[in-house]
């Protein structure tokens, strides 16, 4: 176990303003209100979690660092250099670790990320979205369109190696030339990653009792399909590659690592409210409310809510659900007589192709990312091995 590679997530859940379409577990200001959270008490909580990890783990260097959210940049590049001077401490990182940071670009300035640099990170991920002043104004944003470029600009010239911008697409009210508007300025920023996804209308949100009253019209799948061909046309003319279905870079060094490590069944323990961790074929998640998190480490409790050990059936489907998703494909060795036979179908339909450098895998043509989960099932309708 400690020769494969290891993570840490820091999940921060305090934001200035809940987005419409957001399920994440965050919370506001307002919504803590005489609940006793606070940045501070998260950051103590987070510390003494951080030393259960250590005393369960063992030496262990850690080879990526992501802090999530919620707005990690809301707390500060001295709040988030001293958790990571916790973690180095704690575990020790890599020589070549990969630490980084989300971040919305009105929280953001250039004292923050040279804070940043100063204190180690090595990549920001910032929360664009679109550069439609109406797009994200349905999407309860609150930075003005221009903010994110100039977000990730700061970010370059502090000296930050890897830059990232998030967009969402298919939003209602968004057209092809907004999405195009948004693809020009994500690349006039110089950034060196991409992520993008089709807007997901969750049950119990703001944006999802809009879709219900009628106000918005909900995504259309059709829309969606053309708005992503749209997406990886643009990119990769730019020079980007797609390692995963919601993400490109621009070089192998851009991809982003800590990602990569969910998606290849990889170890990692989450810290925070309501955060995953992953050891040893092992699942847990932690409580999710911030002050029942804080209250629970501080009395030398464990803050975990649950846990599960998927069996090893569970296990393999899951890695191909997983695995399919990269551009890296999926190893046909995995796959029984049955799934090869739909493998060879999805080839016939244009979903999958057997690439001419390394036939013994299977991967996704553009068609087929955009009918991903319908290729998994395909897939898994057989026993895989």
């Amino acid at each position: 176990m400690s020769g494969s590679p290891f993570g840490v997530y820091v999940h921060v859940p305090f934001c200035a303003a809940r987005c419409g379409y957001c399920d994440f577990n965050t919370y506001t200001a307002s919504e803590l209100a005489g609940s006793g959270a606070s940045p501070q008490g998260w950051s103590d909580a987070v510390l003494r979690e951080l030393q259960r990890a250590a005393a369960t783990v063992g030496p262990r260097p850690v080879d990526t660092v992501f802090v999530g959210g919620g707005t990690p940049s809301l707390i500060g590049a001295d709040r988030l250099a001293a958790v990571l001077g916790a973690v180095r401490e704690t575990f020790g990182l890599a020589a070549d670790a990969e630490v980084t940071t989300e971040a919305n670009p009105e929280s953001t300035s250039p004292e923050f990320f040279t804070g940043l640099v100063e204190a180690g990170f090595t990549r920001v991920s910032l929360g664009m979205q679109s550069a439609a002043p109406h797009v994200l104004a349905v999407l309860d944003r609150r930075h003005t369109p221009g903010r994110a470029v100039a977000a990730a600009r700061e970010a370059r010239t502090a000296g930050l190696p890897h830059v990232n911008l998030d967009l969402i697409y298919a939003t209602p009210g968004e057209t092809d030339d907004d999405l195009r508007r948004s693809l020009d300025a994500v690349l006039d920023a110089e950034v060196d990653h991409v992520s993008a996804y089709s807007l997901i209308v969750e049950d119990g949100t703001a944006l999802a009792r809009r879709v219900a009253r009628g106000e918005l019209p909900a995504p259309d799948d059709d829309v969606a399909a053309a708005r992503y061909e749209l997406i990886d046309e643009r990119l990769g003319a730019a020079g980007f590659s797609w390692y995963e279905v919601s993400n490109w870079a621009s070089s192998a060094a851009a991809t982003c690592r800590h990602n990569l490590g969910y998606w290849l069944d990889g170890d990692w323990w989450g810290l925070g409210p309501g955060a995953h961790s992953h050891l040893a074929g092992r699942r847990w998640w932690n409580v999710k409310h911030p002050a029942r998190y804080a209250a629970q480490l501080a009395a030398g409790e464990s803050p975990e809510a649950g846990a599960e050990e998927l069996t090893a059936a569970e296990r393999q489907t899951e890695r191909i659900m997983l695995r399919l998703r990269l551009a890296s494909g999926l190893p046909l060795g995995w796959l029984d007589e049955g799934a090869r036979v739909a493998v060879d179908r999805a080839v016939a339909d244009g979903l999958l192709e057997l690439p001419a450098d390394a036939r013994d895998r299977a991967v996704l043509t553009r068609r087929g990312r955009l009918l991903a989960d319908g290729v998994v099932r395909a897939l898994l309708t057989t026993s895989p091995v």
